[in-house]
């Protein structure tokens, strides 16, 4: 059988952290920024884990990445 191929899109995108979830930066934070108030600046701060449900379909997308 062939190898499957990575998703280029994900693999520029998506880390894996050493438990096995998927850390992916966060949304709304390239501009516009002055319509946001502090709180929501301060809170998308960094990188965020995701959920189950994304977490899923970024491991269909990076199969030999885990």
């Amino acid at each position: 059988m062939p190898k499957m191929k990575t998703k280029s899109g994900a693999k520029k995108r998506f880390t894996f952290t050493a438990t096995g979830r998927v850390k992916a930066g966060v949304a709304g934070k390239r501009h516009r920024l002055i319509n946001h108030n502090a709180k929501y600046i301060r809170t998308n701060r960094g990188t965020k884990i995701l959920s189950k449900g994304d977490e899923g379909l970024v491991k269909w997308y990076m199969p030999y990445n885990r």
